[in-house]
Protein backbone atom coordinates (compact mmCIF):
# COMPACT_ATOMS: atom_id res chain seq x y z
CA UNK A 1 0.00 0.00 0.00
CA UNK A 2 1.29 3.78 -0.82
CA UNK A 3 0.89 6.40 2.20
CA UNK A 4 1.10 9.95 2.15
CA UNK A 5 1.90 11.56 5.44
CA UNK A 6 1.03 15.25 5.47
CA UNK A 7 2.02 17.14 8.77
CA UNK A 8 4.16 20.55 9.44
CA UNK A 9 5.84 18.75 12.13
CA UNK A 10 5.96 15.44 10.78
CA UNK A 11 5.88 12.64 12.25
CA UNK A 12 3.70 14.25 15.58
CA UNK A 13 0.95 12.18 16.33
CA UNK A 14 2.07 9.93 13.36
CA UNK A 15 5.17 8.50 14.78
CA UNK A 16 4.23 5.05 16.33
CA UNK A 17 1.54 4.17 12.98
CA UNK A 18 4.05 5.51 10.59
CA UNK A 19 6.78 3.15 12.13
CA UNK A 20 4.76 0.32 11.87
CA UNK A 21 3.80 0.76 8.69
CA UNK A 22 7.04 1.11 7.42
CA UNK A 23 8.20 -2.26 9.27
CA UNK A 24 5.33 -3.96 7.38
CA UNK A 25 6.47 -2.68 4.33
CA UNK A 26 4.38 -0.24 3.09
CA UNK A 27 5.24 2.39 0.52
CA UNK A 28 5.13 5.50 2.59
CA UNK A 29 6.22 9.41 1.88
CA UNK A 30 5.78 12.27 4.05
CA UNK A 31 5.45 15.87 3.40
CA UNK A 32 6.15 18.59 5.59
CA UNK A 33 7.53 22.01 6.87
CA UNK A 34 10.62 23.02 5.71
CA UNK A 35 11.14 24.87 9.00
CA UNK A 36 11.09 20.86 10.25
CA UNK A 37 13.93 19.71 11.95
CA UNK A 38 13.20 16.05 12.89
CA UNK A 39 15.29 13.13 11.53
CA UNK A 40 13.67 11.67 8.93
CA UNK A 41 12.83 7.78 8.46
CA UNK A 42 10.88 7.76 5.72
CA UNK A 43 11.25 9.66 2.08
CA UNK A 44 10.11 12.92 2.54
CA UNK A 45 9.67 16.17 1.02
CA UNK A 46 9.59 19.93 2.43
CA UNK A 47 7.67 22.82 1.16
CA UNK A 48 8.28 26.37 2.21
CA UNK A 49 5.23 29.07 1.91
CA UNK A 50 5.14 32.59 2.73
CA UNK A 51 1.70 34.17 3.45
CA UNK A 52 1.18 36.30 0.80
CA UNK A 53 1.06 40.08 1.39
CA UNK A 54 -1.20 41.57 -1.49
CA UNK A 55 -4.43 42.31 -1.11
CA UNK A 56 -4.20 42.23 2.64
CA UNK A 57 -7.31 39.81 4.07
CA UNK A 58 -9.67 41.46 6.31
CA UNK A 59 -8.52 40.22 9.49
CA UNK A 60 -11.06 37.23 10.27
CA UNK A 61 -9.96 35.73 7.24
CA UNK A 62 -6.07 35.70 8.12
CA UNK A 63 -6.42 32.64 9.84
CA UNK A 64 -7.67 31.19 6.94
CA UNK A 65 -5.35 32.72 4.77
CA UNK A 66 -2.77 31.84 6.36
CA UNK A 67 -3.96 27.73 5.91
CA UNK A 68 -4.62 28.55 1.94
CA UNK A 69 -1.17 29.32 1.71
CA UNK A 70 0.76 26.20 3.36
CA UNK A 71 -1.84 23.70 1.70
CA UNK A 72 -1.02 25.68 -1.88
CA UNK A 73 3.07 24.47 -0.89
CA UNK A 74 2.00 21.36 0.56
CA UNK A 75 -0.28 20.78 -3.01
CA UNK A 76 3.16 21.58 -4.86
CA UNK A 77 5.02 19.24 -3.26
CA UNK A 78 2.29 16.28 -3.97
CA UNK A 79 2.38 17.76 -7.42
CA UNK A 80 6.12 16.67 -7.51
CA UNK A 81 5.63 13.67 -5.87
CA UNK A 82 2.61 12.60 -8.25
CA UNK A 83 5.16 13.39 -11.32
CA UNK A 84 7.54 10.71 -10.07
CA UNK A 85 5.03 8.70 -10.46
CA UNK A 86 4.10 8.33 -6.57
CA UNK A 87 -0.19 7.89 -6.28
CA UNK A 88 -0.88 7.02 -2.95
CA UNK A 89 -3.47 4.84 -1.95
CA UNK A 90 -4.31 6.95 1.32
CA UNK A 91 -3.05 10.78 2.47
CA UNK A 92 -3.37 10.85 6.19
CA UNK A 93 -2.97 14.48 7.49
CA UNK A 94 -3.26 16.86 10.64
CA UNK A 95 -6.34 19.00 9.63
CA UNK A 96 -4.67 22.05 11.85
CA UNK A 97 -2.63 24.18 9.40
CA UNK A 98 -4.31 23.23 6.11
CA UNK A 99 -1.93 20.49 4.38
CA UNK A 100 -4.81 18.72 3.32
CA UNK A 101 -7.13 21.35 2.30
CA UNK A 102 -5.91 20.95 -1.42
CA UNK A 103 -5.03 17.47 -1.31
CA UNK A 104 -8.48 16.40 -3.59
CA UNK A 105 -7.42 18.37 -6.25
CA UNK A 106 -3.94 16.73 -6.59
CA UNK A 107 -5.18 13.00 -5.71
CA UNK A 108 -8.86 12.82 -6.80
CA UNK A 109 -9.20 9.14 -6.32
CA UNK A 110 -7.16 8.80 -3.44
CA UNK A 111 -8.93 8.03 -0.30
CA UNK A 112 -7.85 10.74 2.46
CA UNK A 113 -8.21 10.84 6.40
CA UNK A 114 -7.58 13.61 8.58
CA UNK A 115 -6.51 14.05 12.07
CA UNK A 116 -9.34 16.22 14.01
CA UNK A 117 -7.75 17.19 17.29
CA UNK A 118 -9.47 20.13 17.84
CA UNK A 119 -12.83 22.07 16.99
CA UNK A 120 -13.53 25.46 18.09
CA UNK A 121 -16.29 26.75 19.82
CA UNK A 122 -17.62 29.97 22.02
CA UNK A 123 -19.08 27.47 24.99
CA UNK A 124 -17.96 24.42 27.21
CA UNK A 125 -13.90 24.29 25.68
CA UNK A 126 -10.81 26.47 25.95
CA UNK A 127 -12.58 29.38 24.55
CA UNK A 128 -13.13 32.24 27.33
CA UNK A 129 -12.76 29.53 30.13
CA UNK A 130 -10.17 31.20 31.62
CA UNK A 131 -11.67 34.72 33.15
CA UNK A 132 -8.57 36.35 33.42
CA UNK A 133 -7.69 36.13 29.38
CA UNK A 134 -10.41 36.60 27.96
CA UNK A 135 -10.92 40.50 26.51
CA UNK A 136 -12.55 42.27 23.95
CA UNK A 137 -16.40 42.56 22.34
CA UNK A 138 -17.80 39.20 22.78
CA UNK A 139 -19.44 39.88 19.56
CA UNK A 140 -15.71 39.86 17.94
CA UNK A 141 -14.50 37.23 19.95
CA UNK A 142 -16.94 34.84 18.71
CA UNK A 143 -16.20 35.94 15.08
CA UNK A 144 -12.91 35.29 15.37
CA UNK A 145 -13.51 31.47 16.82
CA UNK A 146 -16.24 30.75 14.20
CA UNK A 147 -13.28 32.36 11.33
CA UNK A 148 -10.90 29.60 13.00
CA UNK A 149 -12.90 27.19 11.73
CA UNK A 150 -13.06 27.68 7.83
CA UNK A 151 -9.89 26.01 7.24
CA UNK A 152 -11.10 22.86 9.77
CA UNK A 153 -14.78 22.67 8.08
CA UNK A 154 -13.21 22.59 4.97
CA UNK A 155 -10.83 19.67 5.83
CA UNK A 156 -13.39 18.15 7.50
CA UNK A 157 -15.86 17.89 4.55
CA UNK A 158 -13.29 16.89 2.12
CA UNK A 159 -11.94 13.86 4.26
CA UNK A 160 -13.59 10.19 4.14
CA UNK A 161 -12.81 9.39 7.43
CA UNK A 162 -11.47 11.85 10.57
CA UNK A 163 -9.78 10.79 13.93
CA UNK A 164 -9.40 11.84 17.32
CA UNK A 165 -7.79 10.83 20.05
CA UNK A 166 -10.18 11.29 22.64
CA UNK A 167 -14.23 10.86 23.41
CA UNK A 168 -14.39 14.50 24.13
CA UNK A 169 -12.47 16.04 21.37
CA UNK A 170 -14.36 14.11 18.73
CA UNK A 171 -17.24 15.22 20.42
CA UNK A 172 -16.70 18.67 19.92
CA UNK A 173 -16.78 18.25 15.99
CA UNK A 174 -19.85 19.11 13.86
CA UNK A 175 -22.96 16.59 14.66
CA UNK A 176 -22.61 16.12 10.51
CA UNK A 177 -19.09 14.86 11.08
CA UNK A 178 -19.03 12.57 13.82
CA UNK A 179 -20.56 9.58 12.26
CA UNK A 180 -17.29 9.44 10.06
CA UNK A 181 -15.00 9.94 12.96
CA UNK A 182 -13.21 7.02 14.96
CA UNK A 183 -11.89 7.83 18.67
CA UNK A 184 -8.23 6.58 18.50
CA UNK A 185 -5.71 7.64 20.80
CA UNK A 186 -1.70 7.47 19.34
CA UNK A 187 -1.10 5.00 22.04
CA UNK A 188 1.80 5.53 25.33
CA UNK A 189 4.75 2.48 24.95
CA UNK A 190 3.72 1.63 28.85
CA UNK A 191 6.63 -1.18 28.14
CA UNK A 192 8.96 2.02 28.15
CA UNK A 193 7.16 4.20 30.12
CA UNK A 194 7.39 2.11 33.42
CA UNK A 195 7.93 2.69 37.24
CA UNK A 196 11.62 2.35 37.97
CA UNK A 197 12.42 2.24 41.46
CA UNK A 198 16.41 2.83 40.96
CA UNK A 199 15.54 5.89 38.83
CA UNK A 200 17.91 8.63 39.45
CA UNK A 201 18.43 12.02 38.46
CA UNK A 202 20.66 15.08 38.72
CA UNK A 203 20.17 18.98 38.67
CA UNK A 204 24.15 19.52 37.88
CA UNK A 205 23.41 23.32 37.98
CA UNK A 206 21.51 23.20 41.90
CA UNK A 207 23.90 20.32 43.11
CA UNK A 208 20.73 18.19 43.80
CA UNK A 209 20.47 14.61 43.02
CA UNK A 210 16.97 13.06 42.83
CA UNK A 211 15.40 9.50 43.58
CA UNK A 212 11.90 7.88 44.55
CA UNK A 213 10.79 8.76 47.73
CA UNK A 214 11.80 12.09 47.84
CA UNK A 215 9.51 14.95 48.10
CA UNK A 216 9.72 16.09 44.46
CA UNK A 217 7.21 18.28 42.73
CA UNK A 218 6.86 18.18 39.05
CA UNK A 219 5.40 19.72 36.50
CA UNK A 220 5.87 19.50 32.60
CA UNK A 221 4.65 21.11 29.66
CA UNK A 222 6.05 21.76 26.19
CA UNK A 223 5.76 25.62 27.46
CA UNK A 224 5.06 27.00 30.33
CA UNK A 225 1.90 29.06 29.85
CA UNK A 226 -1.59 29.72 30.83
CA UNK A 227 -3.24 27.48 28.94
CA UNK A 228 -1.77 24.69 30.75
CA UNK A 229 -2.51 25.71 33.72
CA UNK A 230 1.06 27.65 34.58
CA UNK A 231 0.00 30.44 36.30
CA UNK A 232 -2.14 28.02 38.86
CA UNK A 233 0.59 25.80 39.80
CA UNK A 234 2.73 28.69 40.52
CA UNK A 235 0.41 30.33 42.60
CA UNK A 236 -0.13 27.38 44.28
CA UNK A 237 3.80 26.78 45.23
CA UNK A 238 4.26 29.10 47.87
CA UNK A 239 1.80 27.31 49.80
CA UNK A 240 2.86 24.13 49.16
CA UNK A 241 6.31 24.29 49.79
CA UNK A 242 5.93 26.46 53.04
CA UNK A 243 3.82 23.53 54.12
CA UNK A 244 6.77 21.28 52.92
CA UNK A 245 10.26 22.13 54.21
CA UNK A 246 11.54 18.96 52.34
CA UNK A 247 9.93 19.38 49.31
CA UNK A 248 11.15 20.67 45.77
CA UNK A 249 9.23 21.51 42.72
CA UNK A 250 11.20 20.67 39.09
CA UNK A 251 9.40 22.83 36.57
CA UNK A 252 10.06 21.58 32.67
CA UNK A 253 9.14 23.57 29.93
CA UNK A 254 9.98 26.27 27.19
CA UNK A 255 9.41 29.79 27.49
CA UNK A 256 7.39 30.10 23.82
CA UNK A 257 4.04 30.10 23.31
CA UNK A 258 2.19 26.69 22.12
CA UNK A 259 -1.44 27.82 22.27
CA UNK A 260 -3.48 30.46 23.34
CA UNK A 261 -2.29 34.24 23.25
CA UNK A 262 1.44 35.41 23.29
CA UNK A 263 2.76 37.63 26.30
CA UNK A 264 3.50 40.92 26.34
CA UNK A 265 6.03 42.00 23.24
CA UNK A 266 9.73 41.19 25.40
CA UNK A 267 8.44 38.82 28.43
CA UNK A 268 7.45 35.86 28.81
CA UNK A 269 4.80 34.11 30.39
CA UNK A 270 7.09 32.25 32.48
CA UNK A 271 8.85 35.05 33.97
CA UNK A 272 5.26 37.38 34.53
CA UNK A 273 3.92 34.46 36.69
CA UNK A 274 7.29 33.74 38.35
CA UNK A 275 7.52 37.79 39.47
CA UNK A 276 4.52 37.33 41.05
CA UNK A 277 4.84 34.96 43.51
CA UNK A 278 8.75 34.75 43.58
CA UNK A 279 8.83 36.30 46.86
CA UNK A 280 6.84 33.99 48.64
CA UNK A 281 8.95 31.35 47.08
CA UNK A 282 11.98 29.41 48.05
CA UNK A 283 13.79 29.74 44.88
CA UNK A 284 16.30 26.89 46.13
CA UNK A 285 14.01 24.60 46.02
CA UNK A 286 12.24 25.60 42.58
CA UNK A 287 14.17 24.18 39.51
CA UNK A 288 13.02 25.37 36.29
CA UNK A 289 14.78 23.06 33.89
CA UNK A 290 13.62 24.50 30.59
CA UNK A 291 13.06 21.52 28.16
CA UNK A 292 14.55 18.22 28.69
CA UNK A 293 16.03 15.18 26.70
CA UNK A 294 13.17 12.15 26.95
CA UNK A 295 15.46 10.20 28.81
CA UNK A 296 15.89 12.39 32.29
CA UNK A 297 11.76 13.47 31.24
CA UNK A 298 11.37 9.69 32.31
CA UNK A 299 13.06 9.82 35.16
CA UNK A 300 11.75 12.67 36.23
CA UNK A 301 8.20 11.40 36.00
CA UNK A 302 9.30 8.15 37.62
CA UNK A 303 10.80 9.63 40.58
CA UNK A 304 8.03 12.18 40.97
CA UNK A 305 6.29 12.28 44.54
CA UNK A 306 3.24 14.40 42.91
CA UNK A 307 2.80 15.38 39.68
CA UNK A 308 0.77 17.75 38.98
CA UNK A 309 -0.84 18.24 35.66
CA UNK A 310 -3.50 21.18 34.29
CA UNK A 311 -4.82 21.93 31.01
CA UNK A 312 -8.03 24.31 29.98
CA UNK A 313 -10.67 21.68 28.10
CA UNK A 314 -8.12 21.27 25.34
CA UNK A 315 -6.45 19.08 24.04
CA UNK A 316 -5.03 16.18 26.33
CA UNK A 317 -0.97 16.20 26.51
CA UNK A 318 0.82 13.22 26.23
CA UNK A 319 2.86 13.74 29.37
CA UNK A 320 -0.31 13.08 31.77
CA UNK A 321 -0.44 9.70 30.34
CA UNK A 322 2.85 9.11 30.47
CA UNK A 323 3.57 10.37 33.99
CA UNK A 324 0.06 7.75 34.99
CA UNK A 325 2.04 5.07 32.80
CA UNK A 326 5.14 5.90 34.78
CA UNK A 327 3.56 5.08 38.25
CA UNK A 328 3.27 8.93 39.60
CA UNK A 329 0.96 10.14 41.49
CA UNK A 330 -1.21 12.43 39.16
CA UNK A 331 -3.30 15.35 40.82
CA UNK A 332 -4.85 16.99 37.89
CA UNK A 333 -7.51 19.55 37.11
CA UNK A 334 -10.89 18.33 37.09
CA UNK A 335 -11.51 19.68 33.46
CA UNK A 336 -12.30 17.43 29.92
CA UNK A 337 -10.62 15.10 28.43
CA UNK A 338 -8.84 14.85 32.10
CA UNK A 339 -11.91 13.62 33.48
CA UNK A 340 -12.06 10.98 31.15
CA UNK A 341 -9.14 9.85 32.30
CA UNK A 342 -9.21 10.15 35.76
CA UNK A 343 -11.07 9.20 38.05
CA UNK A 344 -10.85 11.28 41.74
CA UNK A 345 -9.45 9.25 44.52
CA UNK A 346 -9.55 6.15 42.31
CA UNK A 347 -5.91 6.38 40.18
CA UNK A 348 -5.50 10.03 40.82
CA UNK A 349 -6.63 13.45 41.90
CA UNK A 350 -8.87 16.11 40.66
CA UNK A 351 -9.38 20.01 41.77
CA UNK A 352 -10.87 22.64 40.25
CA UNK A 353 -9.00 24.71 37.64
CA UNK A 354 -8.89 27.67 39.57
CA UNK A 355 -9.14 26.63 43.30
CA UNK A 356 -5.36 26.67 44.51
CA UNK A 357 -6.03 26.11 48.07
CA UNK A 358 -7.53 22.56 46.82
CA UNK A 359 -4.25 22.06 44.54
CA UNK A 360 -1.99 23.09 47.51
CA UNK A 361 -4.26 20.67 50.19
CA UNK A 362 -3.95 18.11 47.80
CA UNK A 363 0.02 18.00 46.88
CA UNK A 364 0.74 18.28 50.42
CA UNK A 365 -1.21 15.48 51.47
CA UNK A 366 0.49 13.13 49.16
CA UNK A 367 3.84 14.51 50.10
CA UNK A 368 3.05 13.93 54.00
CA UNK A 369 1.23 10.49 53.39
CA UNK A 370 2.90 8.76 50.78
CA UNK A 371 2.32 5.41 51.73
CA UNK A 372 -1.49 5.98 51.20
CA UNK A 373 -1.35 6.65 47.53
CA UNK A 374 1.20 4.06 46.21
CA UNK A 375 -2.48 2.05 45.80
CA UNK A 376 -3.57 4.84 43.70
CA UNK A 377 0.00 5.07 42.07
CA UNK A 378 -0.89 1.47 40.75
CA UNK A 379 -4.52 1.90 39.70
CA UNK A 380 -3.32 4.93 37.63
CA UNK A 381 -0.51 2.87 36.19
CA UNK A 382 -3.63 -0.15 35.30
CA UNK A 383 -5.34 2.26 33.75
CA UNK A 384 -3.28 3.25 31.12
CA UNK A 385 -1.66 -0.17 30.28
CA UNK A 386 -5.80 -1.04 29.93
CA UNK A 387 -6.81 1.58 27.63
CA UNK A 388 -3.83 3.14 26.06
CA UNK A 389 -1.15 0.49 25.91
CA UNK A 390 0.76 1.43 21.80
CA UNK A 391 1.61 -2.08 21.22
CA UNK A 392 -1.24 -4.19 22.55
CA UNK A 393 -4.26 -1.61 21.91
CA UNK A 394 -3.84 1.74 20.36
CA UNK A 395 -1.05 0.32 17.43
CA UNK A 396 -3.32 -2.49 16.66
CA UNK A 397 -6.18 -0.36 16.46
CA UNK A 398 -4.59 2.56 14.24
CA UNK A 399 -3.12 -0.05 12.03
CA UNK A 400 -6.71 -2.01 11.43
CA UNK A 401 -8.18 1.61 10.66
CA UNK A 402 -5.65 2.49 8.10
CA UNK A 403 -6.64 -0.95 6.18
CA UNK A 404 -10.02 0.18 6.21
CA UNK A 405 -10.07 3.40 5.41
CA UNK A 406 -7.82 2.73 2.44
CA UNK A 407 -10.17 -0.44 1.33
CA UNK A 408 -12.90 1.79 2.09
CA UNK A 409 -14.50 0.32 4.48
CA UNK A 410 -14.54 1.63 7.97
CA UNK A 411 -17.24 3.19 7.60
CA UNK A 412 -19.04 0.63 8.82
CA UNK A 413 -16.47 -0.81 11.67
CA UNK A 414 -16.59 3.63 12.77
CA UNK A 415 -19.58 2.81 15.97
CA UNK A 416 -16.93 -0.42 17.15
CA UNK A 417 -14.06 2.03 16.95
CA UNK A 418 -15.61 4.57 18.84
CA UNK A 419 -16.60 2.41 21.22
CA UNK A 420 -13.45 0.97 21.79
CA UNK A 421 -11.62 3.70 22.13
CA UNK A 422 -14.41 5.31 24.24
Amino acid sequence: MRILFLHQNFPGQFVHVAQALRQAGHDLHAITDATNQRPDFIPTSRYAFEARAAGQPHPLAQNYALRVARGEAAARAMVGLRERGFVPDLVIGHLGWGETLFARDVFPKTRLVVHAEFYYSAEGADAGFDPEFRSGDDVAWRQNLRSKNAAILQALNDADFAVSPTPWQASRLPAAFRAKTAVLHEGIDTDRVAPNPGARLALQKAGVAMKPGDEIITFVNRNLEPYRGYHIFLRALPKILKARPKARAVIVGGHEVSYGAAPPPGKSWKQIFLDEVQADLPMDRVHFTGKVPYPDYLRLLQISAAHVYLTYPFVLSWSMLEAMSAGALVIASATPPVTEVISHGDNGLLFDFFDTDALAAQVIEALALPSSMRAMRARARKSIVERYDLRRICLPQWLRFVDLAAGGGATAAMPAMQATAG
